[in-house]
């Protein structure tokens, strides 16, 4: 599990801003309903985010994330994993994720991400969209650059395997840097103890050898799953890599 069931996103809320936030039910390509969770911002910006949470699903964590990027500007939504296994709403402390995680399909997993990028594109009317994912997450956010499908502007992800196999039958996107045709943002933990600073790098100069336009930040004494308001050690590195998403954002949004 990446977050706790108690954990927020380390984003104190804009004091005065207004935005409409709520869960609602997509339908998946092959016909599945399941959750997502709909921000739209009062004043939007031009981008769009799908939001990609950890193994848990559709976590408060993640319907707080998404009125944060509401808030500045940013339509999101936040999809969950599980419509087919799960249909039942309840991703809380009782939530026993771990069965429903081994019946993933990487395919299912794309499906459902097409039809959140579909809602967005539908009703904020972007000119450009984004992802972004956290562990489990954060590799499929960074395989979504790979899909054209997509016409991802952006993807980011925060502590997200980036080598290595996966139980759900995606690739490895260290393996795909060659075919991603998006901008790559990654945030990672110096001192997580998965996701160590070999395999980092290992994607990084993939990506660099590539000719992707990418940036990846490890910060030195973070460990995974960093970006939670209960971390208060970590607030300055949450606060920095806080800035370099909007920041991402902001540089690959066209202007009106």
């Amino acid at each position: 599990m990446c977050f706790d069931h108690d954990s927020m996103p380390p984003i104190a809320p804009i004091a005065g801003a207004s935005v409409d936030g709520n869960q609602i039910e997509l339908v998946s390509e092959d016909g599945t309903p399941f959750m997502a969770f709909e921000a739209r911002a009062a004043k939007p910006s031009g981008a769009a985010m799908v939001i990609l949470p950890d193994v848990r699903g559709l976590h408060h964590y993640y319907e707080e994330l998404a009125l944060r990027f509401a808030e500045a500007g940013i339509d999101a939504v936040a999809i969950d994993y599980f419509g087919r296994t799960a249909p039942e709403s309840d991703r809380g402390p009782n939530f026993d994720y771990q069965p429903h995680v081994g019946q993933l399909s990487y395919d299912n997993v794309l499906e459902d991400v097409s039809a959140g990028a579909h809602r967005l594109r539908e009703r904020a009317k972007p000119r450009a969209l984004f992802s972004v994912g956290f562990c489990m997450g954060g590799r499929y956010s960074f395989l979504l650059g790979t899909r054209p499908d997509l016409r991802m502007a952006g993807v980011i992800g925060f502590y997200g395997w980036p080598t290595g196999n996966h139980r759900s039958g995606s690739p490895a996107p260290a393996d795909l840097a060659g075919e991603t045709h998006s901008a790559v943002l990654g945030l990672f933990g110096g001192a997580d103890q998965g996701i160590t600073p070999d395999l980092v790098h290992t994607y990084d100069e993939a990506l660099s050898e590539a000719g992707v336009d990418h940036e990846i930040v490890s910060y030195p004494n973070a460990p995974h799953s960093f970006f939670d308001r209960k971390f208060d050690e970590f607030a300055s590195e949450s606060a920095d890599a806080w800035g370099r998403v909007l920041d991402f954002v902001k540089r690959l949004t066209p202007p009106a």
